[in-house]
């Protein structure tokens, strides 16, 4: 009977797990004990018969009987057997079922995160806005450079990193910075991190206290909406135009601790802020003794256009961070991202990163300061930026035919998505659904808004959609949309 019980145990557990033998058969002997299908003081068949029955080798058999018998589950006698532990208490199996329940109950701040901007909602298929294609990743080249480190690899860099990261990975940031992006930076100023949202978490904890305000933009990027309501602090939409973020005067009626922005491209509209408007933005921070966030995401990526300078570059105060990751060029599981934030702020936020986030991947950390200083890098960019740029070309072309007076498109001078803009009355959230159902996965221009209802549109990424896919559905795309706007008031779909 025992046999049969744990036999159903483990074939339960097959589908879900991939452990071995002798931890399957562990789980299934603690669950069953658990669930008071055996009691204290019961004997236990002896290994030889668990053996036979289970169709497991004795090795297996006696490997998670003694770890039960370790933890304390089961107590053997000489010449009697092995035994259920009499002391172990009986546990009720209705109240081993509710127990759960009461753990998974989720605070407010919970539920919030969990409900809200979710990035199952927001974004991985062809078409997905803020993927990038990492399939052309150098994969062998990269595995040669972290073995490499791997072998020569000293007793310090399998530790924590207290300086902030990688020394030689730190200083290749910050000659790229210089270069590539007319940010005044030293090497104490980089902070490694593992990628913009724990760059975010980090600057909400330190330069802001629960309940404070965010001024964010509106359509919002989730990942800091979720960044800014994990710490607690009040989110403020701020209306984007085609200038970006735009501040109104009723605005500093909230007056923020921090701004987030995404200036070079803004996500999700595409938008990219003028030069007037940033200066704007600098004053109002000044004057509100604001620090600004700024998320350069994909800059890399400017297909069309003279580039605009970094708010870092033109800061005079020491007043803006300057955010970036490198999952866009290389591939998003790297998890490596940089943080450049003012002299004045770098030793705190390298203590408190230290503290807070025990930051490692020095191995790796070496590995990627190598591939940039050899110039792959640079190499990979330049190949990346080509293929965007053929699939935006193939994208934009596909959507010509839906494009008019009820449509048209932004962002699509840079970055790895762009933004078509439809009327008030088109339901995106139902077209977007209808494409689901098509294997297309786009995003509801709607579904990123704080406070406004004005806006309604598609965000389609190209990044991660295979060329010939764009050939193929890019024009369904437009099909459908010409079906929708031809309609009188209410999406045809």
């Amino acid at each position: 009977m025992l046999s049969e019980l744990l036999l159903s145990e483990i074939e339960g557990l097959k589908p879900h797990n991939t452990w071995p033998l002798h931890r399957l058969l562990y789980e299934a002997v603690r669950r069953t004990l658990l669930s008071g299908k055996l009691h204290a003081g019961e004997r236990l068949p002896s290994s030889r018969e668990l053996m036979h029955d289970l169709g497991l080798s004795r090795n297996t058999v006696v490997a998670a009987l003694n770890q039960l018998a370790v933890e304390g589950y089961l107590v053997s006698r000489v010449g009697s057997g092995t035994f259920v532990n009499p002391d172990l208490p009986h546990v009720n199996p209705a109240r081993t079922r509710s127990a759960p329940l009461q753990l998974e109950k989720l605070s407010r701040r919970g539920h919030a995160l969990s409900h809200t901007f979710c990035a199952a909602d927001l974004e991985v298929q062809p078409f997905t806005p803020g993927l990038a294609d990492f399939s052309a990743f150098p994969v062998a080249l990269w595995q040669r450079l972290q073995n490499k480190h791997w072998r020569m690899t000293y007793p310090d860099m399998l530790d924590y990193s207290s300086a902030g990261g990688y020394g030689p990975l730190r200083r290749a940031i910050t000659d790229y910075l210089r270069v590539s992006r007319s940010v005044p930076v030293d090497v104490e100023q980089v902070i490694v991190t593992s990628g913009t949202q724990e760059s975010l978490g980090l600057c909400a904890q330190l330069l802001a206290d629960p309940h404070d305000t965010v001024w964010l933009e509106d359509p919002a990027y989730w990942g800091a909406v979720k960044a800014f309501m994990a710490t607690g602090l009040q989110v403020h939409g701020i209306a984007v135009d085609d200038q970006g973020m735009a501040p109104l005067a009723a605005d500093n009626a909230t007056p923020p601790k921090l701004i987030y922005v995404t200036p070079s491209h803004q996500y999700p509209t595409g938008a990219v802020m003028s030069l007037a408007r940033r200066h704007q933005l600098l004053a109002l921070a000044r004057q509100h003794a604001a620090w600004v966030l700024e998320d350069d995401y994909d800059s890399e990526f400017r297909f069309s256009g003279p580039p605009i300078s970094s708010l870092a570059g033109l800061d005079t105060h020491s007043q803006v961070l300057y955010m970036g990751s490198f999952s866009k060029v290389l591939y998003p599981g790297l998890k490596l991202g940089y943080l450049v934030v003012p002299k004045s702020l770098a030793a705190a936020f390298k203590r408190a990163h230290y503290d807070l986030n025990r930051p490692g991947q020095m191995p790796v950390q070496a590995a990627l300061a190598e591939f940039i200083d050899m110039g792959h890098f640079a190499s990979a960019l330049r190949k990346a930026r080509q293929s965007y740029n053929q699939r935006r070309q193939c994208l934009l072309h596909a959507l010509q035919p839906c494009l008019g007076e009820q449509a048209h498109i932004t962002g699509a001078e840079q970055g790895l998505h762009l933004c078509l803009r439809l009327p008030t009355w088109v339901d995106d959230k139902a077209l977007a659904q209808h494409m689901r159902q098509a294997g297309l996965v786009v995003r509801p221009l709607s579904a990123y808004c704080l406070q406004r209802q004005d806006l309604r549109g598609l965000v389609i990424g190209y990044g991660y959609a295979p060329l010939a896919s764009i050939e193929r559905f890019g024009p369904d795309v437009a099909q459908w949309l010409k079906q929708t706007l031809r309609s009188s008031l209410q999406p045809c779909i």
